[in-house]
């Protein structure tokens, strides 16, 4: 099992899933790593109740028949020669930007719940008290997200959608697999690293005020799950055999090339293009038509493109060598990625929404200010 999880530092062995035995080993109570223990620690900090409405109330009213939730300029699809003939009424175009909207927070919620899910699995492999206590908070804190994107969906449109079928094969991968680097990597590097730049980018345009509010409590808390895959990816990645870092890069670029499939392929959209009249057959040779119209150096830009966020985590975690870099380069300029600091969009967003919290959850008492990137 210790082979197979590629495990260089003691505080991420694991054993299987049903060798709660090994849990009652006397030594094992006396071992507890401490690397993880300021980030446990900061839990109260970032603490939210998404069922108590001094954190947040979803009986706020947003007007979606006559507000697009986000602005045109947000939806390239609405500018396709053929959608443009063909949804010309303003309260159509809105329909299709919210609609699009519920797919996307759909989305979340199936990847919060595969996050919440995943969590959960770890406490029941790793070993170390330090790291099984950590997982422990993470799956806690993934059940609330849970359950605020599906107040949310509830409050906006009743009920949510399918998930996509790449990324639920995506999250079945990740969930099932028994080897815990393919859990971290798959879940706290890329799922993770694609929600932060979803979130960064949904608090950025989102003109509901209470999605921005939910994205900003949900950042609180994912800006501590990234750093744990950070340390990771810190403790591992430099004692790899070339073998083993072959391995792991080949895993993160299949996950990656799942995601960017689930979120950019047109296909996974068809359904939707239906729903408003369109011929997704048509709309889909629009995209192919655009794609090679456009600049091929043209590469993800904008500090909250979630594909951008995404790779950005993977670099700087030592993810991508020079053995898979022109798979990503393929997206992004990865020279300008590698000239930028290590500071995320969403840190910012993230502490500005750590301070809002320690306000209520510790008003009158003196409280030292987290910072979430640490």
């Amino acid at each position: 099992m210790a082979d197979g999880n590629i495990t260089k530092d003691v505080m991420y062995g694991a054993v299987a899933p049903e060798d709660f035995e090994s849990m009652l080993e006397l030594d094992r109570y006396g071992a507890r790593s401490t690397a993880f223990d300021k980030i446990i620690s900061a839990t109260h900090d970032h603490f939210w109740d998404p069922l108590d409405k001094r954190y947040i109330d979803f009986d706020e009213p947003f007007d979606l028949v006559n507000e697009a939730l986000l602005p045109e300029e947000q939806q390239p699809i609405l500018r396709l020669p053929y959608v443009a003939e063909t949804l010309k009424d303003p309260k159509e175009r809105i329909r299709f930007i919210n609609y699009m909207q519920l797919y996307n927070f759909s989305s979340i919620l199936h990847g919060e719940q595969g996050a919440l899910n995943l969590s959960a699995s770890l406490c029941h492999v790793l070993k170390d008290q330090g790291a099984q206590e950590y997982a422990a908070n993470q799956t806690r804190e993934e059940a609330r997200h849970v359950t605020a994107f599906a107040k949310y969906i509830k409050a906006r449109w009743d009920r949510p959608v399918e998930c996509g079928v790449a990324l639920k094969s995506l999250l079945i991968e990740i969930i099932e697999a028994p080897e815990v680097y393919k859990k971290i990597v798959g879940m706290q590097m890329l799922v993770e690293g694609l929600a932060m730049g979803a979130f960064a980018h949904g608090y950025r345009h989102n003109r509901d005020p209470l999605a921005r509010k939910m994205f900003q409590l949900v950042m609180t808390d994912e800006a501590f799950h990234h750093k744990f895959g950070k340390i990771w990816a810190d403790r591992t990645i430099p004692e790899l055999t070339q073998p083993e870092r072959d391995l792991i890069e080949d895993w993160t670029a299949h996950c990656a090339q799942k995601l960017l499939f689930d979120r950019g392929s047109p296909v996974q959209q068809a359904k939707i293009y239906g729903e408003f009249g369109l011929d997704p057959e048509r709309v889909v040779a629009d995209i192919i038509q655009r794609r090679k119209d456009r600049d091929p150096t043209r590469r993800f830009r904008g500090d909250t493109n979630i594909f951008r966020v995404l790779i950005k985590t993977l670099f700087k975690a030592g993810l991508i060598t020079d053995r898979t870099r022109s798979f990503y380069a393929m997206y992004v300029d990865m020279d300008e990625l590698a000239a930028e600091g290590d500071r995320m969009v969403g840190d910012d967003i993230a502490e500005d929404g750590i301070r809002y919290l320690q306000e209520i959850n510790f008003k009158g008492r003196a409280r030292p200010v987290i910072i979430a990137a640490e």
